[in-house]
């Protein structure tokens, strides 16, 4: 029988915040950030009522990166999902995941090309860390979108830890494969035949200098919970320049290697999903326009933004690079 152990950075129940005070809250506080932008803002507790059942987080650090956008609603990004080891309906991951993906215990292993490799227990890989509250836009190669508040750390404090050599130019991911967890990696895909076929576990990477980024984040959590099982848990990356496939679920290795990994939907369809899937409204998918985009919930579609509004940021890292080649 599984026994849930609580996290040593949880809180009781008591101290979580409702959807709507954390909503309210967050304008208020959007209201003032120009004036803190830059500096060092002291970490924060939540309090309120519980969400969902899952444990709250302790103490967040907010973040500098964070959009003023209106956040999109918990039921909203907890119900509609691509994680097609549940199967390829946007309901799919909601209704099977939380039933069936176990998170504890949970380790990730680190190998290729560092002085420090072995495997993680996911308490000891974030120990050493502050959880920092990050709210990001969220773009899908379908050309939808939604606005959340994850709670993670940045994935280049990590890397650090294990002390990556020079011959490490790529970091490759891989999510938990477990047939008997995940029904869409069985012989019969789980209902969905075609997903049989695919090369499971799901991988994907980023160059080294992507990873290294700022904006880069490994996410343990949404509105100031633990991170919800059609949502990762308990551990995914959030690459906010990038399309949402490139942000892989549930991780459970994370390798360094001189060669570019070859990401699973790359090698499904090449000409349909590049390795480094940057936004880019410029560059339409074969079978849709990227030039727009629907925020869940939202009527009208908006324009898409480069990189996804994260140019400042990011656009060095693609300098003299053709765009159009390199998708």
């Amino acid at each position: 029988m599984w026994i849930r152990q609580t996290r040593g950075w949880s809180l009781p129940e008591s101290q979580v915040t409702d959807e709507r005070i954390y909503r309210g809250r967050r304008r208020f506080l959007q209201g003032g950030a120009a004036l803190a932008l830059g500096t060092t803002l002291a970490p924060r507790a939540v309090f309120g009522k519980p969400m969902a059942r899952l444990d709250p987080l302790g103490e967040l650090a907010e973040s500098r990166f964070s959009t003023d956008e209106d956040l999109n609603s918990y039921e909203q990004i907890t119900s509609y999902n691509n994680f097609y080891e549940f199967g390829t309906g946007k309901e799919d991951p909601a209704a099977r995941a939380p039933a069936l993906l176990q998170t504890e215990p949970w380790s990730v292993e680190i190998s290729g090309e560092v002085e420090k490799p072995g495997k993680v227990g996911f308490e000891d890989l974030l120990g050493a860390h502050t959880l920092e509250e990050r709210i990001y836009r969220l773009r899908c190669v379908e050309a939808w979108s939604m606005v959340v508040p994850w709670a993670g750390i940045p994935l280049a404090e990590v890397i650090k830890r294990f002390q990556p050599t020079s011959r490490a130019k790529y970091v490759r991911f891989e999510t938990l494969h477990d047939p008997e967890q995940m029904p869409a990696q069985r012989d019969d895909g789980g209902g969905f035949s075609w997903l049989a076929s695919l090369e499971w576990p799901y991988v994907e990477g980023l160059r080294m200098d992507e990873a290294m980024n700022p904006l880069a984040l490994l996410a343990v959590g949404l509105y100031g919970k633990e991170m919800p099982a059609q949502n990762g848990a308990p551990i995914r990356l959030v690459v906010p320049w990038k399309y949402g496939f490139k942000s892989i679920k549930s991780i459970v290795r994370i390798h360094f290697q001189e060669e570019q990994p070859v990401n699973t939907w790359n090698k499904i369809a090449p000409n349909e999903y590049g390795f480094y899937a940057n936004v880019n409204p410029k560059v339409d998918h074969p079978r849709w326009s990227q030039a727009r985009e629907r925020r869940i919930g939202d009527f009208f579609k908006r324009d898409t933004l480069m990189f996804n509004g994260y140019g400042e940021q990011i656009a060095h890292l693609y300098k003299g690079m053709d765009l159009k080649k390199h998708f």
